[in-house]
Protein backbone atom coordinates (compact mmCIF):
# COMPACT_ATOMS: atom_id res chain seq x y z
CA UNK A 1 0.00 0.00 0.00
CA UNK A 2 1.48 3.43 -1.20
CA UNK A 3 0.83 6.63 0.88
CA UNK A 4 0.07 9.84 -0.26
CA UNK A 5 3.06 11.33 0.47
CA UNK A 6 4.97 8.44 -2.50
CA UNK A 7 2.57 10.32 -5.08
CA UNK A 8 4.40 12.64 -6.94
CA UNK A 9 2.06 15.50 -8.45
CA UNK A 10 3.13 17.98 -10.69
CA UNK A 11 2.19 19.96 -13.90
CA UNK A 12 1.61 17.95 -17.41
CA UNK A 13 4.73 18.65 -19.93
CA UNK A 14 3.56 17.88 -23.22
CA UNK A 15 7.50 16.79 -24.46
CA UNK A 16 7.47 14.18 -21.81
CA UNK A 17 4.44 12.90 -21.07
CA UNK A 18 2.27 13.03 -23.89
CA UNK A 19 2.96 9.88 -25.64
CA UNK A 20 2.85 7.82 -21.91
CA UNK A 21 -0.82 9.50 -21.54
CA UNK A 22 -1.19 7.56 -24.72
CA UNK A 23 -0.58 4.87 -23.37
CA UNK A 24 -1.64 5.24 -19.73
CA UNK A 25 -5.31 5.90 -21.04
CA UNK A 26 -5.53 2.45 -23.22
CA UNK A 27 -4.87 0.77 -19.78
CA UNK A 28 -7.81 2.68 -18.50
CA UNK A 29 -10.96 2.03 -18.46
CA UNK A 30 -12.68 5.48 -19.65
CA UNK A 31 -16.66 5.23 -19.11
CA UNK A 32 -19.01 2.89 -17.32
CA UNK A 33 -21.66 0.37 -18.28
CA UNK A 34 -24.05 3.24 -18.40
CA UNK A 35 -21.91 5.49 -20.70
CA UNK A 36 -21.89 3.48 -23.70
CA UNK A 37 -19.67 5.74 -25.62
CA UNK A 38 -15.55 5.65 -24.64
CA UNK A 39 -12.74 8.32 -25.50
CA UNK A 40 -10.49 6.37 -28.01
CA UNK A 41 -8.52 9.14 -29.69
CA UNK A 42 -7.57 12.44 -28.85
CA UNK A 43 -5.99 13.41 -31.82
CA UNK A 44 -2.46 13.36 -30.11
CA UNK A 45 -3.21 15.77 -27.74
CA UNK A 46 -3.63 15.16 -24.12
CA UNK A 47 -5.51 18.56 -23.20
CA UNK A 48 -7.51 18.75 -26.52
CA UNK A 49 -10.34 19.14 -24.38
CA UNK A 50 -9.47 21.76 -22.37
CA UNK A 51 -7.08 23.78 -24.49
CA UNK A 52 -10.18 25.87 -25.73
CA UNK A 53 -11.03 27.27 -22.21
CA UNK A 54 -9.91 30.86 -21.02
CA UNK A 55 -7.57 28.90 -18.38
CA UNK A 56 -6.96 25.55 -17.82
CA UNK A 57 -4.39 22.89 -16.08
CA UNK A 58 -3.53 19.30 -15.98
CA UNK A 59 -1.56 17.48 -13.57
CA UNK A 60 0.02 13.61 -14.25
CA UNK A 61 0.87 11.39 -11.04
CA UNK A 62 3.85 9.18 -10.44
CA UNK A 63 4.98 6.43 -8.05
CA UNK A 64 8.14 5.35 -8.11
CA UNK A 65 8.35 7.59 -12.02
CA UNK A 66 5.72 5.83 -13.26
CA UNK A 67 2.76 7.68 -14.37
CA UNK A 68 -0.15 6.59 -12.10
CA UNK A 69 -2.75 9.27 -12.47
CA UNK A 70 -3.85 12.26 -14.89
CA UNK A 71 -6.69 15.13 -14.17
CA UNK A 72 -7.88 18.04 -15.88
CA UNK A 73 -9.12 21.34 -15.13
CA UNK A 74 -10.73 24.20 -16.81
CA UNK A 75 -11.71 27.66 -15.38
CA UNK A 76 -14.30 30.43 -16.80
CA UNK A 77 -16.61 32.87 -15.26
CA UNK A 78 -19.80 31.71 -15.70
CA UNK A 79 -23.59 32.63 -13.58
CA UNK A 80 -24.35 30.55 -11.05
CA UNK A 81 -27.40 31.20 -9.60
CA UNK A 82 -30.82 33.04 -10.51
CA UNK A 83 -29.60 36.14 -11.99
CA UNK A 84 -27.56 37.68 -15.18
CA UNK A 85 -25.63 39.32 -11.79
CA UNK A 86 -24.95 35.78 -10.19
CA UNK A 87 -21.67 35.38 -11.74
CA UNK A 88 -18.70 33.64 -10.39
CA UNK A 89 -15.21 31.95 -11.04
CA UNK A 90 -15.74 28.55 -11.80
CA UNK A 91 -13.81 25.66 -12.29
CA UNK A 92 -14.48 22.44 -14.04
CA UNK A 93 -12.55 18.93 -13.25
CA UNK A 94 -12.86 16.40 -15.76
CA UNK A 95 -10.40 13.55 -17.14
CA UNK A 96 -9.43 12.05 -13.75
CA UNK A 97 -8.04 8.82 -14.34
CA UNK A 98 -6.10 6.28 -12.24
CA UNK A 99 -4.05 3.40 -13.10
CA UNK A 100 -6.12 0.56 -12.38
CA UNK A 101 -3.42 -1.62 -10.78
CA UNK A 102 -2.74 1.82 -8.07
CA UNK A 103 -6.34 2.27 -7.26
CA UNK A 104 -7.41 2.98 -3.49
CA UNK A 105 -4.35 4.19 -2.97
CA UNK A 106 -4.98 8.09 -2.74
CA UNK A 107 -3.97 9.22 -6.19
CA UNK A 108 -7.23 10.21 -6.92
CA UNK A 109 -7.45 12.42 -3.59
CA UNK A 110 -3.92 13.35 -4.33
CA UNK A 111 -4.45 15.33 -7.56
CA UNK A 112 -7.76 16.87 -7.01
CA UNK A 113 -6.76 18.56 -3.76
CA UNK A 114 -3.34 19.94 -5.80
CA UNK A 115 -5.68 21.06 -7.89
CA UNK A 116 -8.15 22.69 -5.36
CA UNK A 117 -4.68 24.60 -4.17
CA UNK A 118 -4.30 25.66 -7.41
CA UNK A 119 -8.30 27.10 -7.70
CA UNK A 120 -7.81 28.91 -4.19
CA UNK A 121 -4.75 30.54 -5.84
CA UNK A 122 -6.47 31.80 -8.86
CA UNK A 123 -9.56 32.70 -6.90
CA UNK A 124 -11.84 30.29 -7.75
CA UNK A 125 -15.45 30.69 -6.49
CA UNK A 126 -16.96 27.01 -7.30
CA UNK A 127 -15.79 24.13 -8.60
CA UNK A 128 -17.65 20.95 -10.30
CA UNK A 129 -17.69 17.88 -11.98
CA UNK A 130 -19.79 15.24 -13.98
CA UNK A 131 -19.81 11.77 -13.79
CA UNK A 132 -21.90 8.38 -14.12
CA UNK A 133 -24.37 8.43 -11.14
CA UNK A 134 -23.74 4.49 -11.07
CA UNK A 135 -19.75 5.31 -11.24
CA UNK A 136 -19.12 4.76 -7.08
CA UNK A 137 -16.00 5.21 -6.69
CA UNK A 138 -15.72 8.77 -8.64
CA UNK A 139 -19.07 9.58 -6.64
CA UNK A 140 -17.88 8.33 -2.78
CA UNK A 141 -14.49 10.34 -3.64
CA UNK A 142 -15.82 13.50 -4.07
CA UNK A 143 -19.31 13.33 -2.38
CA UNK A 144 -17.54 11.67 0.83
CA UNK A 145 -13.49 12.52 0.92
CA UNK A 146 -13.86 15.86 -0.54
CA UNK A 147 -16.87 17.45 0.43
CA UNK A 148 -18.73 17.89 -2.94
CA UNK A 149 -22.73 17.89 -2.84
CA UNK A 150 -24.58 16.50 -5.90
CA UNK A 151 -25.99 18.79 -7.27
CA UNK A 152 -27.64 18.36 -10.84
CA UNK A 153 -28.71 15.44 -12.97
CA UNK A 154 -29.07 16.56 -16.41
CA UNK A 155 -29.99 14.28 -19.09
CA UNK A 156 -27.46 13.36 -22.25
CA UNK A 157 -29.64 13.09 -25.50
CA UNK A 158 -27.61 10.83 -28.41
CA UNK A 159 -29.41 10.03 -31.98
CA UNK A 160 -27.48 8.41 -34.56
CA UNK A 161 -26.87 9.96 -37.71
CA UNK A 162 -28.82 7.97 -40.51
CA UNK A 163 -27.89 7.14 -43.92
CA UNK A 164 -30.34 8.98 -45.23
CA UNK A 165 -31.41 12.78 -44.90
CA UNK A 166 -34.44 13.51 -42.43
CA UNK A 167 -37.77 15.49 -43.69
CA UNK A 168 -37.61 18.96 -42.56
CA UNK A 169 -41.04 20.50 -42.65
CA UNK A 170 -41.54 23.24 -45.28
CA UNK A 171 -43.22 25.49 -43.18
CA UNK A 172 -39.92 26.19 -41.12
CA UNK A 173 -37.46 28.82 -42.09
CA UNK A 174 -34.04 28.03 -40.98
CA UNK A 175 -31.56 31.01 -41.26
CA UNK A 176 -28.06 30.95 -40.26
CA UNK A 177 -27.30 34.13 -37.75
CA UNK A 178 -24.06 36.45 -37.53
CA UNK A 179 -21.70 35.70 -34.83
CA UNK A 180 -22.36 39.13 -33.19
CA UNK A 181 -26.34 38.23 -33.34
CA UNK A 182 -26.46 34.76 -31.97
CA UNK A 183 -24.11 36.83 -29.11
CA UNK A 184 -26.55 39.19 -28.45
CA UNK A 185 -29.46 36.65 -28.06
CA UNK A 186 -27.56 34.58 -26.30
CA UNK A 187 -26.64 37.40 -23.40
CA UNK A 188 -30.33 38.47 -23.76
CA UNK A 189 -32.64 34.94 -23.43
CA UNK A 190 -29.66 32.65 -21.42
CA UNK A 191 -27.66 35.03 -19.83
CA UNK A 192 -29.28 33.85 -16.73
CA UNK A 193 -29.10 30.05 -17.04
CA UNK A 194 -27.16 28.24 -14.25
CA UNK A 195 -23.50 27.90 -16.41
CA UNK A 196 -23.82 30.39 -18.91
CA UNK A 197 -20.16 31.51 -20.02
CA UNK A 198 -19.22 34.94 -19.77
CA UNK A 199 -16.99 34.26 -22.76
CA UNK A 200 -20.01 33.58 -25.36
CA UNK A 201 -18.18 35.25 -28.01
CA UNK A 202 -15.09 33.41 -27.48
CA UNK A 203 -17.00 30.09 -27.71
CA UNK A 204 -18.75 31.22 -30.47
CA UNK A 205 -15.62 32.41 -32.77
CA UNK A 206 -13.78 29.26 -32.04
CA UNK A 207 -12.69 27.30 -35.32
CA UNK A 208 -14.61 24.18 -33.53
CA UNK A 209 -18.45 26.35 -33.55
CA UNK A 210 -19.68 25.74 -36.77
CA UNK A 211 -22.08 28.46 -36.78
CA UNK A 212 -26.28 28.89 -34.63
CA UNK A 213 -29.30 28.67 -36.60
CA UNK A 214 -32.55 30.07 -36.06
CA UNK A 215 -35.98 28.27 -37.11
CA UNK A 216 -38.93 30.13 -37.48
CA UNK A 217 -42.21 29.85 -39.00
CA UNK A 218 -42.56 30.39 -43.04
CA UNK A 219 -43.83 33.81 -43.54
CA UNK A 220 -42.30 35.04 -40.46
CA UNK A 221 -39.33 37.63 -41.15
CA UNK A 222 -36.22 37.82 -38.99
CA UNK A 223 -36.62 41.27 -38.63
CA UNK A 224 -34.08 43.52 -36.51
CA UNK A 225 -32.72 40.91 -33.68
CA UNK A 226 -31.27 44.51 -31.97
CA UNK A 227 -34.20 46.02 -31.53
CA UNK A 228 -36.46 43.31 -30.29
CA UNK A 229 -38.80 42.70 -33.62
CA UNK A 230 -38.43 38.66 -33.39
CA UNK A 231 -40.94 36.32 -34.44
CA UNK A 232 -43.88 35.04 -32.16
CA UNK A 233 -42.48 31.45 -32.40
CA UNK A 234 -38.61 31.05 -32.64
CA UNK A 235 -35.85 28.56 -31.45
CA UNK A 236 -32.09 28.62 -31.64
CA UNK A 237 -29.27 26.46 -31.37
CA UNK A 238 -25.30 26.10 -32.12
CA UNK A 239 -23.28 23.22 -33.13
CA UNK A 240 -19.61 22.05 -31.66
CA UNK A 241 -17.49 20.01 -33.98
CA UNK A 242 -16.43 17.88 -31.02
CA UNK A 243 -14.86 15.04 -33.94
CA UNK A 244 -12.16 17.68 -34.48
CA UNK A 245 -11.28 17.08 -30.93
CA UNK A 246 -11.27 13.25 -30.38
CA UNK A 247 -13.07 10.19 -31.39
CA UNK A 248 -15.60 7.95 -29.65
CA UNK A 249 -16.46 4.29 -29.89
CA UNK A 250 -18.99 2.29 -28.39
CA UNK A 251 -18.16 0.41 -25.41
CA UNK A 252 -19.87 -2.18 -23.14
CA UNK A 253 -22.86 -1.92 -25.60
CA UNK A 254 -25.81 -3.89 -24.87
CA UNK A 255 -27.07 -7.04 -26.89
CA UNK A 256 -30.12 -5.39 -27.75
CA UNK A 257 -27.90 -2.59 -29.35
CA UNK A 258 -25.59 -5.29 -30.90
CA UNK A 259 -28.40 -7.44 -32.71
CA UNK A 260 -30.59 -3.86 -33.96
CA UNK A 261 -27.02 -2.57 -35.51
CA UNK A 262 -26.52 -5.38 -37.59
CA UNK A 263 -30.48 -6.22 -38.32
CA UNK A 264 -30.99 -3.09 -39.28
CA UNK A 265 -28.49 -2.58 -41.56
CA UNK A 266 -29.80 -6.06 -42.94
CA UNK A 267 -33.40 -5.05 -43.58
CA UNK A 268 -32.63 -1.85 -45.02
CA UNK A 269 -30.07 -3.67 -47.51
CA UNK A 270 -32.72 -5.83 -48.50
CA UNK A 271 -36.19 -3.36 -48.49
CA UNK A 272 -34.35 0.04 -48.76
CA UNK A 273 -38.21 0.99 -49.70
CA UNK A 274 -39.28 0.38 -46.14
CA UNK A 275 -36.79 3.45 -44.51
CA UNK A 276 -36.41 2.21 -41.00
CA UNK A 277 -33.73 3.66 -38.72
CA UNK A 278 -30.46 2.11 -39.56
CA UNK A 279 -28.17 2.01 -36.41
CA UNK A 280 -25.19 3.53 -37.98
CA UNK A 281 -21.64 2.12 -37.46
CA UNK A 282 -19.93 2.95 -34.23
CA UNK A 283 -18.03 0.05 -33.19
CA UNK A 284 -14.90 1.40 -34.66
CA UNK A 285 -13.81 5.08 -33.36
CA UNK A 286 -15.83 8.19 -34.86
CA UNK A 287 -16.60 12.17 -34.50
CA UNK A 288 -19.79 13.61 -33.22
CA UNK A 289 -21.93 16.92 -33.09
CA UNK A 290 -22.64 18.37 -29.92
CA UNK A 291 -25.73 20.61 -29.91
CA UNK A 292 -25.54 23.15 -27.55
CA UNK A 293 -27.29 26.65 -25.97
CA UNK A 294 -30.68 24.93 -27.38
CA UNK A 295 -33.59 27.55 -26.92
CA UNK A 296 -36.84 27.47 -27.75
CA UNK A 297 -39.34 30.48 -27.42
CA UNK A 298 -42.97 30.74 -27.98
CA UNK A 299 -46.16 28.62 -27.09
CA UNK A 300 -45.68 26.48 -30.19
CA UNK A 301 -42.67 26.40 -30.62
CA UNK A 302 -41.97 22.61 -30.20
CA UNK A 303 -42.47 22.02 -33.99
CA UNK A 304 -38.96 24.30 -34.38
CA UNK A 305 -36.75 22.18 -31.96
CA UNK A 306 -37.76 19.36 -33.84
CA UNK A 307 -36.85 20.86 -37.30
CA UNK A 308 -33.51 22.54 -36.05
CA UNK A 309 -32.90 18.54 -34.58
CA UNK A 310 -33.16 17.36 -38.49
CA UNK A 311 -31.19 20.68 -39.86
CA UNK A 312 -28.15 19.44 -37.87
CA UNK A 313 -28.23 15.66 -38.42
CA UNK A 314 -28.71 16.30 -42.24
CA UNK A 315 -25.54 18.77 -41.86
CA UNK A 316 -23.62 15.97 -40.17
CA UNK A 317 -24.71 13.29 -42.78
CA UNK A 318 -23.62 15.50 -45.91
CA UNK A 319 -20.32 17.43 -44.11
CA UNK A 320 -18.88 15.16 -41.69
CA UNK A 321 -17.55 11.81 -43.04
CA UNK A 322 -17.22 10.06 -39.91
CA UNK A 323 -19.81 11.79 -37.68
CA UNK A 324 -22.03 9.11 -36.36
CA UNK A 325 -24.07 10.54 -33.62
CA UNK A 326 -25.57 14.22 -32.25
CA UNK A 327 -25.23 14.81 -28.91
CA UNK A 328 -26.97 17.49 -26.18
CA UNK A 329 -27.09 17.71 -22.59
CA UNK A 330 -30.24 19.59 -21.31
CA UNK A 331 -31.47 19.59 -17.82
CA UNK A 332 -33.77 16.76 -16.46
CA UNK A 333 -36.17 19.11 -16.12
CA UNK A 334 -36.16 21.19 -18.93
CA UNK A 335 -39.04 21.53 -21.00
CA UNK A 336 -36.74 21.72 -24.25
CA UNK A 337 -35.81 17.65 -23.80
CA UNK A 338 -39.03 16.56 -24.84
CA UNK A 339 -39.12 17.64 -28.46
CA UNK A 340 -35.25 16.79 -29.03
CA UNK A 341 -35.12 13.46 -31.14
CA UNK A 342 -33.11 10.96 -29.00
CA UNK A 343 -32.46 7.08 -29.04
CA UNK A 344 -32.80 5.98 -25.43
CA UNK A 345 -30.56 3.05 -25.81
CA UNK A 346 -27.35 5.49 -26.61
CA UNK A 347 -28.80 7.91 -23.99
CA UNK A 348 -28.16 8.69 -20.27
CA UNK A 349 -31.24 9.71 -18.50
CA UNK A 350 -29.56 11.34 -15.38
CA UNK A 351 -25.50 12.37 -15.91
CA UNK A 352 -24.54 13.78 -12.19
CA UNK A 353 -23.11 16.94 -11.60
CA UNK A 354 -21.54 17.82 -8.21
CA UNK A 355 -20.46 21.04 -6.69
CA UNK A 356 -17.98 22.84 -4.16
CA UNK A 357 -17.93 26.16 -3.13
CA UNK A 358 -14.49 27.08 -2.17
CA UNK A 359 -15.25 30.49 -0.27
CA UNK A 360 -17.79 31.48 2.65
CA UNK A 361 -20.09 34.01 0.02
CA UNK A 362 -20.21 30.73 -2.35
CA UNK A 363 -21.34 28.58 0.15
CA UNK A 364 -24.33 30.53 1.01
CA UNK A 365 -25.11 30.72 -2.35
CA UNK A 366 -24.40 26.98 -3.27
CA UNK A 367 -26.77 26.79 -0.05
CA UNK A 368 -29.77 28.26 -1.59
CA UNK A 369 -29.00 26.43 -5.10
CA UNK A 370 -29.45 22.89 -3.20
CA UNK A 371 -32.07 23.51 -1.34
CA UNK A 372 -34.82 25.13 -2.88
CA UNK A 373 -36.74 22.68 -5.57
CA UNK A 374 -37.20 25.68 -8.19
CA UNK A 375 -33.57 25.85 -8.21
CA UNK A 376 -33.69 21.98 -9.74
CA UNK A 377 -35.81 22.50 -12.30
CA UNK A 378 -33.67 25.35 -14.04
CA UNK A 379 -32.18 25.06 -17.37
CA UNK A 380 -28.44 24.85 -17.67
CA UNK A 381 -25.94 26.13 -20.23
CA UNK A 382 -23.74 22.73 -20.82
CA UNK A 383 -20.46 24.47 -22.45
CA UNK A 384 -19.19 22.48 -25.71
CA UNK A 385 -15.79 22.96 -24.42
CA UNK A 386 -16.42 20.79 -21.35
CA UNK A 387 -17.90 18.05 -23.44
Amino acid sequence: MAFQDDIKIRSFNYEIDRRRIEDFEQKCEVGTSKRVFLFTDTMGDPICRIRNSPQYKMLVAELDNELVGVIQCSIKIATVGSSIKDQARVAYILGLRVDPCHRRKGIGLSLVNRLEEWFVANHVDFAYMATDKENEASVKLFTDKLGYIKFRTPAILVHPVGVRRIHISPTVEITKLKIEDAEHLYRRFMGSTEFFPDDIDRVLRNKLSLGTWVAYPQGESWIDIKSGQLPTNWTMVSVWNSGDLFKLRVGKAPLSCLMYAKSSRLIDRAFPCLRIPVFPDVFHPFGFYFMYGLHQHGPRSNVLVRSLCRFVHNMAKELEEDCRVIVTEVGRRDTVRLHIPHWKMLSCAEDLWCMKALTKEAQDTLFVLTTQPSMASRALFVDPREV
